[in-house]
C-alpha cells in the first residue's frame, strides 16, 4: 500500500499543557480511520496542527510525500487535505451553490489577466467549475437548495454542505471533526452511508474524530486513541474495544474494594 500522510512524532504544548506528545499515525491511500478520546484528548488540536492553524513544535508532517510544516492553512488545503469543523463554519449569508464555489476556486488556474479580461479560458473553467459545484449538490441532495441561502438550511442539511464544501477543494484526504454531533439516530445511520459512499466516488482518504463509538466502529477500518494528548492505543475497532487502557479512559479505573 501507498503511504498518503505520514504524521511523525509531533508534538504541541500551551504553556506547561502538553496538547499532543509524540503523537504518530500512518495512512494509506483509501483509508478510513477514526481518531477518538475523551474531551481534551487531543484530537481537534491534531486537526489545528495538520491544517496549519498551529506549528508543531517537534515533528514531520508529509503529504503523498510533501512536507507540510510551515505551510499556512490555503497551502496545505492546496496540498490536498480538507477538513470540515466540529462546529459548523459555513458562510451563512452565501447561497449552498455559492459556498460549494468559493471552495472549489482554491484549485484554479487561470491567472488574474484572465480573470480581468474574461479570457475564453477563464470562462471555460468557471462552467466547468459551476458544473462540479452542482454534481457535489446532486451527490449530497442539496441540488434543489443550491440557491436558497445556507443559514436557512436544516442542522443535517448544512452538516451535508460542509462535507460537499471540503470535497470541493479536490481533497487526497479529507478530515471530518464530528460529523455526528447533533444528529439522530436515523440521520446517522445515513451519514455512515454517506461517509462510505463518498470513500468510494472520491477515492478520498478519510481521518475522522467522533464521539458516537457506533458510528466509528462500524465504519473505520483502524482507530488511534488520545488520552490527554497521548497515544494510548492504535488498532482494529475489535481491538480497541478490548483494550483495557481504552476502556479505562472512557469508563475510569474500577475502585478497589475497601477492606472491612
Amino acid at each position: 500500500m501507498s503511504v498518503l500522510l505520514d504524521i511523525n512524532s509531533i508534538s504541541l504544548s500551551f504553556g506547561g499543557l502538553k496538547a499532543l506528545s509524540d503523537f504518530n499515525l500512518l495512512m494509506n491511500k483509501g483509508d478510513l480511520q477514526g481518531l477518538i478520546g475523551p474531551n481534551g484528548a487531543g484530537k481537534t488540536t491534531c486537526f489545528n496542527v495538520l491544517t496549519g492553524v498551529y506549528a508543531p513544535q517537534a515533528g514531520e508532517m508529509r503529504l503523498d510525500g510533501k512536507l507540510l510544516n510551515g505551510m499556512c492553512c490555503n497551502q496545505i488545503t492546496r496540498a490536498g487535505l480538507a477538513r470540515t469543523f466540529q462546529n459548523i463554519r459555513l458562510f451563512g449569508n452565501l447561497t449552498v451553490l455559492d459556498n460549494v464555489l468559493v471552495a472549489s476556486r482554491t484549485q484554479i488556474r487561470h491567472t488574474m489577466f484572465g480573470t480581468v479580461l474574461r479570457s475564453m479560458g477563464h470562462l471555460r473553467e468557471e462552467r466547468a467549475l459551476h458544473a462540479e459545484a452542482m454534481t457535489l449538490l446532486e451527490v449530497f441532495d442539496l441540488a434543489h437548495l443550491a440557491h436558497e441561502t445556507s443559514r436557512n438550511l436544516p442542522y443535517g442539511s448544512q452538516r451535508r454542505l460542509e462535507i460537499a464544501r471540503a470535497l470541493a477543494t479536490r481533497p487526497k484526504i479529507l478530515l471530518l471533526d464530528e460529523p455526528a454531533a447533533g444528529m439522530n439516530p436515523q440521520e446517522k445511520k445515513l451519514l455512515a452511508e454517506l461517509i462510505l459512499s463518498v470513500r468510494e466516488k472520491f477515492h478520498v482518504t478519510i481521518l475522522l474524530i467522533e464521539h458516537d463509538m457506533c458510528l466509528v466502529m462500524s465504519i473505520c477500518e483502524r482507530i488511534t486513541v488520545l488520552d490527554h494528548g497521548v497515544t494510548i492505543a492504535q488498532g482494529t475497532p475489535q481491538e480497541i474495544q478490548c483494550d483495557p487502557k481504552v476502556i479505562e479512559a472512557y469508563l475510569g479505573k474500577p475502585m478497589e474494594s475497601e477492606a472491612i
